[in-house]
């Protein structure tokens, strides 16, 4: 057994060297995979390995829902919608006293039906919410961290691009993994929401209340956001209600944001052309890391070092819910200095074995199901947490003259909102659980 730990252990001692140095992700994992493979085998089962390994995998049909899912989100962008969903939730919330954040949360959480991206939806709202709130005199460290976090919606508001990832990682149904992931982003937002009230209670100043907005105006802002609800209806409910699968929905989504932004004339032919690019250049991003993960997994199979340590684990007598939380405070860890998506297929091939092989009282579906909403909250937390959130750094990009400092400070209540809906789904798997229960 001390072999193929030691043997495992230099494979992730290499790939963080090789991330030191600045190289990406998904080569890093590329370049040890295929060293660690030759060392255990040969190099030509290995480059018999690379011959048919990415043919299969980027063939697969369920790859397919990310550019799809990445491709809605962009359109949407382009076409104004994440700027309809603002004005309308200020219309109906500006006029309270922290309204306008309020609404920052609101629009993102109705955004994130439409985008599986929380780095999308933070530069969206960016754009879209950020001049509003300085312009009406909310604090700019204030105003910079709220949009950061309303960006971590865009995950936990299905449909995501990070459980399609999940899914096809660790081989699970994607339509449960968004049933399950629904109640969770809907506590999230409430949180949000919540952690504002309590705030501008102590400190008014913060986020002062706006204009209250004339009826025909609200009425107005209420109109143009119908499109993008109907269209966050058919694509998750859709899901929901077994009528598509999770591939078909997302092409049905594309189509109906791009001719909804056509038949309002928002999006032009250069848009929708800068949307594709947008989508291309996503979308290979993320496959170079998931062939990456590929190879870096194979390599750990051959090691047999997530098997043993699985069985080790077992074999010990340790809590499950002891080592649930272990794994997850490693998440959070990592999350703070890593990106989210290289985090999660980094660490799924040892510690998914770990967490299916406890005893939890669910089933196998189940917990699988289960760990990767957790997961999916604890990513959500690295995008915000100092020293590295990315999202805080999105924000920071287009908010230059507001310190760093000032925007980690004012995360700081959702970060203690999110510990404690953590804390919550890790002691009511039934939260998570329970949709899924009932639809299927």
């Amino acid at each position: 057994m001390a072999e193929e730990f030691v043997l495992a252990g230099a494979g992730f001692a290499a790939l963080l060297l090789l991330l030191a140095i600045r190289c990406p992700i998904g080569l890093a994992m590329l370049i040890v995979g295929c060293v660690g493979y030759a060392h255990i085998v040969d190099t030509t089962r290995l480059l018999a390995y690379l011959k048919t390994t990415p043919f299969f995998l980027f063939a697969n049909y369920t790859l397919s829902v990310i550019p799809l899912f990445i491709l809605m989100g962009a359109l949407a962008e382009r076409g104004g919608l994440a700027r309809d969903l603002f004005t309308a939730a200020n219309a109906l919330l500006g006029h309270r006293r922290g309204g306008m954040a309020m609404a920052v949360i609101g629009a993102s959480a109705g955004f994130g039906a439409v985008c599986g991206s929380s780095v999308a939806t933070t530069a969206t709202f960016g754009r879209a919410a950020l001049p509003e709130l300085r312009r009406y005199g909310v604090a700019p460290g204030f105003a910079a961290g709220t949009v950061a976090v309303g960006g971590v919606l865009g995950i936990l508001i299905p449909p995501s691009v990070i459980l399609v990832v999940y899914a096809i990682s660790t081989e699970q149904n994607i339509a449960k993994l968004f049933m399950a992931a629904l109640v969770p982003g809907l506590m999230a937002t409430g949180l949000y929401i919540l952690a504002i009230a309590l705030v501008v209670r102590r400190r008014p100043a913060l986020c002062p209340a706006g204009a209250r907005v004339a009826a025909a105006e609200r009425r107005s802002a209420l109109l143009r956001v119908i499109p993008v609800m109907l269209i966050a209806v058919v694509v998750v409910g859709g899901i929901y209600g077994g009528i598509f699968t999770p591939t078909e929905s997302a092409a049905v989504g594309c189509a109906a944001t791009l001719l909804v932004g056509l038949a309002r004339r928002t999006l032009s032919a250069r848009q929708v052309r800068e949307s594709l690019q947008a989508t291309a250049e996503t979308t290979a991003m993320i496959f170079v890391i998931l062939l990456g993960a590929e190879v870096f997994n194979a390599f750990l199979a051959l090691s047999q070092a997530p098997d043993l340590l699985a069985m080790w684990v077992a074999d010990q007598g340790f809590p499950p819910y002891g080592v649930l939380v272990a794994f997850l405070a490693v998440y959070i860890l990592l999350g703070a200095v890593m990106d989210e998506l290289a985090m999660m297929l980094l660490t799924l091939p040892v510690f998914f074995p770990v967490v299916t092989a406890l005893d939890f009282g669910l089933t196998a579906e189940e917990t699988a199901i289960w760990f990767g909403i957790l997961v999916l909250v604890v990513v959500g937390i690295g995008l915000t947490a100092p020293p590295i959130g990315l999202n805080v750094f999105v924000v920071s990009g287009m908010a230059r003259d507001v310190p760093m400092g000032a925007i980690y400070r004012a995360v700081l209540p959702y970060l203690a909102t999110d510990f404690l809906r953590l804390a919550l789904l890790i002691a009511f798997p039934a939260l998570s659980l329970a949709l899924v229960r009932a639809l299927t």
